[in-house]
């Protein structure tokens, strides 16, 4: 007998998630989990967090450091001389009134961090598919890898597929493309839909993911993410592959997330081998929802925010250690098949780097939003240039 997963979608086909969990049943790791090979490992969770403050060792971690001011170095390219800029990520463009969140840089403690160079960077992608694969803000870091890259590709020699579920921008020259496959959950949803994903009532296929790995499974280079998806405060519903009543069943975001990134490793123990394919995985991104953090008695956010945080080790609320924590121990049984790119305390740093209100909104604010920038202020996304170029002078380093 064919699964209800099955009978709601064509063979090739799109799946139909409008009749999807007609009813809820009570979670049993007995009665799906284990059957899909998903039941909770000891060693998924701890309850505390690990120090991360390095080691006293003289290794080099790209990862721990500071930022130090360079305007004679950066930013490493112009907002708008990238003609693929995002509008939700051009700040500038959109009334920012600073621009010295674009001239900071990464230096790590112990060593220097390689000097960005795009003729390299291409050099080593000659022949080659990088795909970035998750949620908006690895699309930010796709459009900053782009950016960094195409101003040494002759306007004739490069080119960028229309907006969808997978984007590729291309370089003839090289025979090589940097692309972007929309997967915020990774496994299948009702998230998918790279323009109309924003649902109250969300939906995943948690033992699901050769439907989007077709797409990126023959990339030379894979850069994954997911994490902010995961954290919406409501329950997420769970369809199972062999759920032939078609009831679904609930879980938080965090027992979600460890089902989805389990079908992950079992994808990546399947099917990459180290000495073929680079894969990495970005850690959480932060957020700077609340300023009290960083200054004692204030109530606003990222709003106005013009400079980094010095205070060293500083961590935020927005980083969940929890989920940190269990992707750290799921990518430790990974070894040597998935690179850490590990971007988190870096980031939390940097209040000042995200759009706040310049940025272009989709949404319709009411007049009291209008009147209060603070309540509409994007402190999760990140301008460019800025912090995400980071990212991608690390992830040139790794290559």
């Amino acid at each position: 007998m064919r699964s209800y997963a099955g009978a709601l979608g064509l063979l090739g086909g799109a799946f139909d998630w409008s009749n999807a969990c007609p009813t809820i049943r009570n979670r049993s790791l007995g009665a799906q989990g284990k059957r899909s090979g998903l039941e909770t490992r000891a060693d998924d969770f701890t309850d505390e967090f690990a120090d991360q403050r390095p080691e006293d060792s003289n290794t080099c971690d790209l990862f721990s450091g500071k930022w130090v001011f360079d305007n004679a170095s950066y930013p490493l390219y112009s907002e708008r001389d990238c003609p693929y800029m995002s509008d939700q990520l051009a700040c500038r463009k959109h009334g920012r009134p600073d621009s010295v969140y674009q001239n900071w840089r990464w230096q790590p403690h112990k060593c220097n961090l390689k000097r960005w160079n795009a003729t390299a960077m291409w050099e080593k992608l000659r022949g080659k598919r990088l795909v970035f694969v998750g949620d908006s803000l690895n699309r930010g870091q796709w459009i900053s890898m782009v950016c960094l890259l195409q101003s040494v590709i002759p306007k004739d020699q490069k080119y960028m597929t229309p907006n969808s579920h997978l984007t590729i921008f291309k370089a003839k020259e090289y025979n090589a493309s940097v692309e972007f496959y929309w997967a915020p959950l990774l496994v299948e949803s009702n998230s998918d839909d790279p323009v109309k994903h924003r649902l109250s009532n969300r939906i995943i296929r948690p033992d699901s993911i050769a439907k989007h790995a077709a797409h990126w499974g023959k990339a030379d280079i894979l850069v994954f993410n997911s994490y902010l998806w995961w954290r919406s405060g409501t329950k997420i519903k769970l369809l199972w592959e062999n759920a032939e009543d078609g009831a679904c069943e609930e879980a938080e975001g965090l027992e979600a997330m460890k089902l989805a990134l389990r079908t992950w490793e079992e994808w990546i123990f399947s099917n990459i081998s180290p000495l073929l394919t680079r894969v990495f995985f970005v850690t959480m991104s932060p957020t700077h929802l609340w300023s009290h953090e960083w200054g004692p008695k204030t109530g606003g956010n990222c709003f106005n925010e013009t400079t980094p945080i010095t205070t060293e080790y500083y961590w935020g609320s927005g980083s969940d250690t929890r989920i940190m924590r269990m992707v750290d121990n799921i990518l430790a049984r990974l070894g040597s098949r998935v690179t850490v790119l590990n971007i988190t305390q870096l980031s939390e740093y940097r209040k000042d780097g995200h759009p706040s209100i310049y940025r272009k909104f989709w949404e319709t604010f009411s007049s009291e939003q209008m009147l209060n920038p603070v309540s509409r202020s994007d402190c999760i996304h990140w301008c460019l240039p800025g912090v995400p170029d980071a990212w991608n002078e690390l992830l040139y380093a790794l290559l």
